[in-house]
């Protein structure tokens, strides 16, 4: 799947701001191809983000 520039701007506040390898996002992103869905529901699915990191994503989405 190719990064849109909204998902490009969540890739990097992942990385950055969270510290999510990225290998974690290249396999969520493999999985946004067969289970369409937003980046950061696929990656708290599988594990590879906290709760307290999912809380931290919406709030830097709602702002």
């Amino acid at each position: 799947m190719e990064p849109t520039r909204s998902n490009t701007q969540l890739i990097n506040f992942l990385q950055k701001e969270l510290a999510v390898s990225a290998s974690s996002i290249a396999m969520a992103l493999r999985h946004c191809e067969q289970d369409p869905g937003p980046l950061h529901m696929i990656l708290w699915q599988y594990g590879l983000l906290s709760l307290e990191q999912l809380e931290q994503i919406f709030d830097w989405l709602e702002g």
